[in-house]
């Protein structure tokens, strides 16, 4: 995606986050919007926004902004223990919620089905999925020494360039609010795919749903 237009949906994304910073005045009992989440939640999706403008390839550039940061590398069999310790925290922190957690050698995906994140066509994360996202940040402040990237899904209904624009808002709001949660956000990657990576057929209903997601994968920093 050209850099214009990602800036397009990060500016687009800010919009539909703001619609979810409301909070009631207690003396008033009148709606007003939050300064405080707002305000995070604009920083979070600015920072988001620049890991997507220089997304690809940037895996060596994170590693060297985190070490520059003094978040010491992983090295030998002490890999493979951190990562057992930090999926074993997401498993927990995550039962019951809907995430999928999965292992492949050393490196831990959580997969955010699209249902249960977001209400239809939208990028604004659903009120409820809040304390969800609370369990992972807290995992990952915990867990510092892993590179994080943000990865929005779709179906293939629908025009294609409106579901890369979705897709990468969607993984924008996430990143935007691990940021709010004091997530480094030099650890993300944050991308959009659309269509084009399914796990299941677009032709079911079921298949369509599961095909809509946020994924964030974890690699060790080494």
């Amino acid at each position: 995606m050209k850099i214009s237009s990602r800036l397009t949906v990060l500016f687009a994304t800010a919009g539909l986050a703001l619609s979810s910073c409301q909070t009631t005045n207690p003396y008033t009992g009148d709606a007003q919007r939050s300064k405080a989440l707002t305000g995070s939640v604009i920083g979070g999706l600015l920072g988001a926004g620049i890991g997507s403008l220089t997304g690809e390839g940037s895996t060596d550039r994170r590693q060297k902004a985190m070490v520059g940061a003094g978040i010491g590398i992983l090295a030998g069999g002490g890999i493979g223990a951190y990562m057992d310790k930090q999926e074993a925290e997401l498993r927990r922190e995550l039962e019951g919620s809907g995430v999928g957690v999965s292992r492949n050698g050393n490196q831990i995906a959580l997969v955010m089905p699209g249902d249960v994140t977001f209400s239809t066509g939208s990028a604004t994360i659903s009120g409820e999925f809040y304390a969800t996202l609370d369990s992972v940040a807290t995992v990952l402040n915990k867990y510092n020494q892993t590179l994080v990237d943000i990865t929005g899904h779709t179906d293939s209904v629908g025009q294609r360039n409106y579901n890369y624009r979705l897709s990468e808002s969607r993984a924008s709001s996430v990143a935007g609010y691990l940021q709010s949660r004091k997530v480094n956000s030099t650890r993300f990657r944050v991308t959009g795919q659309g269509p084009d990576s399914p796990v299941a057929t677009n032709n079911s209903a079921s298949g369509r749903q599961a095909n809509r997601r946020v994924t964030i994968q974890l690699a060790p920093l080494t």
